[in-house]
This record gives structure tokens, sequence and C-alpha cells, in this order.
């Protein structure tokens, strides 16, 4: 039975389903629509959420005292990779989090990401989802 057990194990060790959270949270905000299995999309979910969450916060705080800000910077960089290599470029993860995710979401009380069921993947027949942003425009 797995009562009060949380989390899914994803077949992976707690270093290797850390690595992979942390990764797959970062190639969201970086490309803000990744392709992945459906089981990875609604575990990395939440973390993205509290992610954008910390950010919002962090932007909100900071215009009060700016060493909250920083603060929650640096909890955001303990979090995530550095950088990101985008369409050629390095992208700084937490940069994008807070100069362009966070102020887009800054009226939004939640509900930054949605997952959109895409069938099979014909090797391995595993359910494939697409966790993407949701546009700013919508709620």
């Amino acid at each position: 039975m797995r009562h009060r057990v949380q989390g899914r194990r994803l077949n992976r060790n707690t270093a290797q389903r850390n690595a992979l959270r942390k990764n797959l949270v970062a190639d969201l905000i970086c490309y803000e629509k990744i392709l992945t299995t459906e089981a990875k999309a609604r575990t990395i979910r939440p973390a993205a959420e509290k992610m954008i969450t910390l950010a919002k916060h962090g932007i909100v705080k900071g215009k009060e005292d700016p060493v909250r800000e920083v603060h929650a910077r640096r909890l955001a960089a303990s979090r995530l990779p550095r950088t990101r290599v985008v369409e050629g470029e390095e992208v700084n993860v937490v940069k994008k989090l807070f100069g362009e995710l966070a102020p887009r979401y800054a009226e939004r009380p939640g509900g930054y990401t949605r997952i959109i069921k895409v069938g099979k993947r014909p090797g391995d027949n595993a359910d494939m989802a697409v966790l993407m942003l949701v546009a700013d425009d919508e709620g």
C-alpha cells in the first residue's frame, strides 16, 4: 500500500530524480513548452509553478526591500541549472524567470502551466503529454 507516500519514483534513484526535475523545469522556463511523458509532466508541474510563484513574490517583496529579491533569486538559482542553450545562444534560466515570466504572470493568481495529452509514443507506447506555460492573455 502507498498510504501517505508522495511523488513518483520514475524508475530513478533520488539524485537522478532531482536532476531530471531541475532540468525539465529549466527547459520549461526556457522553451515555454516541452514534450515529455505524462508521468514526468505531472511530476514537474508543481515544481515549475512554485518557481514562478517564488519569482513573483521575490519581485513584489523586492520593491520594498531589495534584499528579499536577491534572496529569492538565490533560492531559484540553487534549484535550477545556471544556463540552457536555446537556438544556439545561452540563456540564463534565473534571469529569464525573473525578467520575463514573473512579470508576465504578475496578475495571475496561479495555474501557470497546462498539460495536454498527445497520445502514445511509438517506441514503447508511453503516454506522452505537452507541458506548456499558458498564454498571459488567458484566464
